[in-house]
């Protein structure tokens, strides 16, 4: 197994984490990315997050997508963000197509917390757009896939979900935290006093039961609901605490 990995112990470190593993991954040849930041608070702030990746984007200028779920989103982030050299949009309504949404001179596509709402949407502009690359940021799709009704709507989102590469995740426990930074494997690890030990490295994200199996083993200190008893993890509560002090 590889060492504990880097923990970032502020948002702004998760930030140029997650910036660092897409230019690894865009560098790499990967078009179609999703950087997860998997706690409840986040999406209040994913304007302030999406315009510090538009900056590192910067180079981009006018080929530079910013793409917001619905109108008022884009346009309340336009009136903030003033003039800027990259375009600011949604995704559409049912009068305009997203199509519509996509030029020629467009070069990446940075998609702002997208839903499960939108997941058509979001899957009709990745095959629009070809190669270009499309980074969904902070998107709320972790339960996608049982999101909807019929059998129908959930092939269509778990199809596209296998689309989609995870190049930056962290998702905060009970006493433990699950972390990935391409081009690194998944983490799990547990808090232990000032720092993290190793539970599991998988290549693949650990999800749902096998999550539960890996932090709450078959012994004496399992417990029966299925999570870590104990205190949240210090990356947790810095970040809360941090959103708290943005929302003042």
């Amino acid at each position: 197994m590889s060492s504990i990995p880097n923990i970032p112990q502020s948002l702004d470190s998760a930030i140029n984490q997650a910036q660092t593993a897409i230019q690894q991954a865009l560098n790499d040849g990967l078009t179609k990315l999703q950087v997860e930041l998997v706690f409840p608070e986040i999406p209040l702030k994913a304007q302030l997050i999406a315009k510090q990746f538009a900056d590192f984007f910067a180079d981009y200028g006018t080929g530079l997508k910013i793409i917001f779920p619905d109108t008022g989103a884009a346009a309340l982030a336009r009136r903030d963000w003033g003039e800027t050299a990259f375009k600011v949009v949604d995704l559409g309504s049912r009068l305009i197509s997203v199509s519509a949404k996509v030029s020629d001179d467009d070069q990446l596509f940075l998609v702002v917390c997208p839903s499960s709402v939108e997941v058509e949407k979001v899957e009709k502009l990745c095959n629009l757009v070809g190669d270009r690359p499309v980074i969904l940021l902070i998107p709320q799709l972790e339960d996608v896939s049982v999101v909807g009704i019929g059998y129908a709507a959930r092939q269509l989102r778990e199809r596209f979900l296998n689309i989609l590469d995870s190049v930056y995740y962290i998702r905060p426990l009970e006493g433990a935290i699950v972390y990935r930074s391409y081009p690194s494997p998944w983490f799990v690890l547990r808090e232990k006093e000032d720092d993290y030990e190793l539970v599991a490295q998988e290549n693949q994200k650990p999800m749902g039961e096998y999550l539960e199996k890996l932090l709450n083993p078959v012994d004496q200190n399992a417990t029966t609901s299925g999570q870590i008893k104990g205190k949240k993890s210090g990356f947790f509560n810095q970040v809360t605490s941090l959103l708290k002090a943005l929302n003042q």
